[in-house]
């Protein structure tokens, strides 16, 4: 990728992206948005038990320093001096939860990934404690008491973690989701490192309050956290501290958003009723209502957008939440081994074209929005002796396209202005397939800009902006103009119906196939009570993957 010399002269700004499957750091021109460079490595998934996801945490943190470190090489390589680089951002996974030694720096266990399920159980025992007339979990945090959130993981590690509770007694543990263990780890560590976060990753912790935006008594006493453990709460774009090593030693660290907040900012979505779904490990469909909470009768999230500097106001959405999108695609590849890469879905979909009447639900971790149900699990149905791996790999590309129907039917009905288009964003997007799918079943217009990286361009954007850096605007007269690629409905309306309710039907099967004791210590007796529909349809994919992997045609 060539740049200019123009580039080279004019301040950059890099931004760490650090998601579920992957980190990157990627640099920015800052009067342009161009991007100019990037790094980019896989992190390792761990499934220790059935329901259990973790990453090792030092990992991801090595992640950071080796993009950060090959991001400058290639740059130096172009000729663009890395000393252009005038700030950092960092947009994360969300609700990951990592808790460590402040006087080591070294994690106590794994990070307990958003998507792990183990808690399930600490779920429903303390939903019990909620009163009917009275959810003031909901109320404050506007999130429903479900796995998906810190809290429950961090009482989880705090219930069955020796270390962990040996460190909090002897006031060594420090908690945080993965923006805080990177900007303490890249601000020193146990040498000064700066312990905190912003309002949109708090807003996902369900122990703050979205309102009062401080960290809530009530909700601490409740889920029995110990206030000292938890993070400075900052705004998503000022001056946290500066980086302590490597090729960009002295950079200030200036912004901080979540995966989902950063894509809204990125998008430019700073008006009240502009909306945009990012396609990535999940998939996260956020409706910016301006500076009011608007709390959701169908099933979606209240939660905190962003809030651009330490004296601006904060900025709230409504959002529809999808555990499982692109993890799909890498499960099909690394679990039934029926693609070698993740872009060969979209050559096998095309070979096809339909499904040939099957249907894929992928609630490996239940569902999300807008049903919150957690005793979900994947499904496919309509299999005949016809479906072959194009079928299946047809059928999870419309997965991800039904999925998004779902939460955008809710966002619909809960703003009261159904969207005229949709924004799209994140490394799905490149699949063509897919974004025509996702036309085709919402029956409007897609719309995706020609740049996809509009995360960490988000995170670069508050870096650039926060005070004390001032290279970035983002007045509305000086935002870049971005380019879009644009998908247009090409099925007609009641074909979009048909398909739609026949998935919906398919969701309904997917539901109750597991208990709370499964689901806690994937106990195989539990099979026992399982109807037998869970045996003939696991079969079916085990022996479809076991043929397609053998060779077998």
């Amino acid at each position: 990728m060539a740049a200019s010399k123009k580039a080279v002269l004019e301040p950059l700004v890099g931004a760490v992206d650090q998601g579920t499957s992957s980190t990157r750091f990627l640099v920015f021109n800052s009067k342009t948005a161009e991007l100019l460079s990037h790094h980019q490595v896989e992190i390792k998934q761990e499934f220790p038990k059935e329901g259990w996801v973790e990453q090792d945490a030092k990992e991801i943190r090595q992640s950071v320093y080796e993009c950060i470190e090959k991001t400058c090489e290639k740059l130096g390589k172009l000729n663009i001096d890395i000393s252009n680089i005038k700030a950092i951002g960092v947009s994360n996974q969300r609700e990951t939860t990592v808790v460590w030694d402040k006087l080591t720096g070294e994690p106590l266990y794994n990070a307990v990934v958003w998507l792990d399920l183990r808690t399930q159980s600490t779920v429903e025992t303390l939903s019990k404690r909620i009163p009917g007339n009275n959810n003031f979990v909901k109320s404050k945090t506007g999130l429903p008491l479900s796995t998906y959130f810190s809290a429950v993981k961090l009482r989880w590690l705090l219930d069955n973690v020796g270390q962990v509770q040996k460190a909090v007694e002897e006031d060594r543990a420090l908690f945080g989701t993965v923006d805080s263990w990177l900007i303490w780890s890249l601000t020193g560590g146990p040498n000064g490192g700066v312990h905190c976060t912003d309002v949109t990753n708090a807003s996902r912790t369900m122990l703050f309050n979205i309102q009062s935006l401080q960290w809530d008594n009530e909700l601490c006493e409740f889920f029995e956290i110990p206030m000292k453990i938890l993070p400075n709460v900052r705004s998503s774009s000022e001056i946290y501290g500066l980086m302590k090593a490597g090729a960009l030693e002295g950079v200030p660290i200036s912004g901080c958003l979540g995966d989902q907040s950063a894509a809204l900012v990125g998008q430019m979505c700073f008006q009240d009723g502009q909306a945009k779904n990012t396609y990535g490990t999940g998939c996260f469909l956020l409706c910016n209502t301006g500076r009011k909470c608007v709390f959701s009768e169908h099933g979606l999230l209240t939660t905190v957008a962003y809030k651009l500097g330490r004296d601006k106001p904060v900025y709230y959405a409504l959002e529809g939440s999808v555990a499982i999108a692109g993890a799909v695609i890498r499960w099909l590849r690394d679990n039934l081994g029926i693609i070698k890469s993740s872009e060969e879905i979209e050559k096998l979909a095309k070979e096809v074209g339909t499904s040939y009447g099957c249907y894929f639900v992928p609630a490996f971790s239940g569902l999300y929005a807008p049903y919150w149900e957690p005793s979900a699990r994947g499904i496919i149905c309509g299999l005949t002796q016809f479906t072959n791996k194009c079928h299946i790999a047809f059928a999870a590309l419309e997965a991800v396209c039904f999925q998004t129907r779902e939460i955008l039917d809710a966002m619909n009905r809960d703003c009261g202005i159904p969207l005229s288009h949709l924004q799209v964003d994140g490394g799905m997007t490149s699949n063509k397939i897919l974004m025509q799918l996702q036309a085709d079943i919402l029956h409007i217009p897609v719309v995706k800009p020609s740049m996809p990286e509009t995360t960490a361009l988000g995170a670069a954007m508050a870096a650039g902006a926060a005070e004390g850096v001032g290279i970035w605007s983002l007045e509305a007269g000086d935002l870049s103009a971005v380019t879009m690629e644009r998908f247009e409905p090409q099925i007609k309306a009641e074909e979009s119906e048909i398909r739609y309710s026949t998935w919906k039907k398919a969701v309904m099967k997917s539901m109750g196939w597991v208990t709370t004791q499964f689901a806690q210590s994937g106990d195989p007796s539990i099979f026992c009570s399982l109807p037998l529909g869970f045996f003939i349809v696991n079969s079916m994919v085990m022996l479809i993957g076991a043929r397609y992997i053998s060779g077998v045609p």
